[in-house]
């Protein structure tokens, strides 16, 4: 005779926490459906755009019904955001106002077509003027960098995002030049396991509008590139109110692409009562109170390295800091799969006319920490 024991537990998903009773025989299945939960809500071409505690708070009967239709008995039903707004209509400011005057909801008033085909993700009659197919590569590399510049570990967190408008019922192949290089691959339902396992192509009916296609993971070190350095002086000088701090930036392996939007964060010890630093560019602050430096760079420009220089004043008669303070780096890099994923061909198939395609990389950083 089996046993089956609950178990509470909450996943915490974009600062919420979504808590879910889990048993020993479905946990997979409902660990599954609670990281689903908040794709449709914090979307911003879904229902809100962001998904916190307020938003949850205004919206609480249009989440009620999101969550109604999400589930049938205690069972996944409906979790595709494009027949979930079908069913439940996003709100607005003019509905929410007939709502409130009329008494009426947000239900749709029909069944989605696509619950009633054998694609239930994508429904039937759709017809657009201009037909495109876009897909974003986005990587966000993970990375600890010891005081020498050595790695110490390193992986990317990938995904594949589509925004579909296309007329009919396509059937698109999507196929990689190196498609090796994935690893712990996410799928959406709509691709062919199958294919993907036998020929490493993906063949998929797409659901319309945007929805994510699938999602990886690159852990082999030696396939993770490191796209930025850190040169740093940071010292602390025992018996002296003074410490110097002396940080530069600068690109590496980035295949000629240029590095923009980097931030430099920096917790400082506690003995730091101020800092008086000139930057190269960029603009800098620092917070006597929390201790925390921030420098906004901005782009690199690799024939002028930007830096960050100066002093640091400390507590009189305060001994050594135990540990010089990490450093820790965003950045974006624009037309970049780090790990050297690339995209061989799109093809369309069950519709004569020709849509427009296009591809999109990105690479940017997630946690990533050099050690001083």
């Amino acid at each position: 005779m089996s046993r089956t024991t609950s178990l509470p537990k909450r996943i915490k998903i974009h600062f919420m926490f979504f808590p879910a009773i889990l048993s020993d025989s479905t946990t997979v299945l409902e660990f599954q459906f609670s990281c689903s939960i908040p794709a449709p809500l914090h979307s911003e071409n879904d229902y809100f755009g962001v998904c916190s505690e307020p938003v949850i708070k205004d919206n609480v009967v249009v989440v009620y019904e999101v969550l109604e239709e999400m589930l049938d008995n205690g069972f996944p039903l409906a979790t595709e955001s494009n027949i979930l707004k079908e069913l439940i209509k996003p709100p607005t400011i003019l509905r929410t106002v007939v709502n409130t005057i009329t008494g009426s909801t947000n239900v749709g008033d029909q069944l989605p077509t696509g619950q009633l085909s054998v694609v239930p993700w994508r429904r039937t009659g759709v017809k657009y003027t201009n037909n495109e197919a876009y897909f974003d590569v986005i990587e966000e590399i993970d990375a600890i960098i010891d005081k020498s510049g050595s790695t110490i570990t390193a992986e990317i967190q990938g995904v594949i995002d589509a925004c579909v408008k296309l007329t009919g019922m396509p059937d698109l192949t999507l196929s990689f030049m190196n498609p090796r290089l994935l690893d712990d691959v996410s799928f959406h339902p709509c691709v062919r396991f199958k294919r993907w396992e036998s020929e490493r192509i993906l063949s998929f009916i797409p659901p319309d509008g945007n929805f994510r296609l699938l999602s990886y993971h690159v852990s082999a070190q030696n396939l993770v590139a490191i796209p930025v350095y850190v040169k740093h002086n940071i010292s602390f000088r025992d018996s002296s109110s003074l410490g110097r701090f002396e940080i530069t930036v600068g690109p590496k392996q980035t295949m000629g692409k240029t590095i923009e939007g980097v931030t430099v964060t920096s917790q400082m010890p506690k003995g730091v009562l101020n800092m008086n630093l000139t930057p190269s560019q960029g603009t800098h602050t620092f917070d006597p109170v929390t201790k925390m430096l921030s420098w906004d760079v901005g782009k690199i420009n690799p024939q002028k390295l930007p830096s960050l220089k100066g002093t640091m004043s400390l507590q009189a008669g305060a001994s050594k800091p135990d540990e010089n303070p990490t450093i820790n780096l965003q950045f974006k890099i624009q037309q970049l799969a780090i790990s050297g994923l690339k995209v061989n061909r799109l093809d369309m198939y069950g519709e004569k006319y020709k849509p427009f395609k296009g591809i999109k990389y990105m690479t940017k950083a997630g946690k990533f920490q050099v050690r001083t």
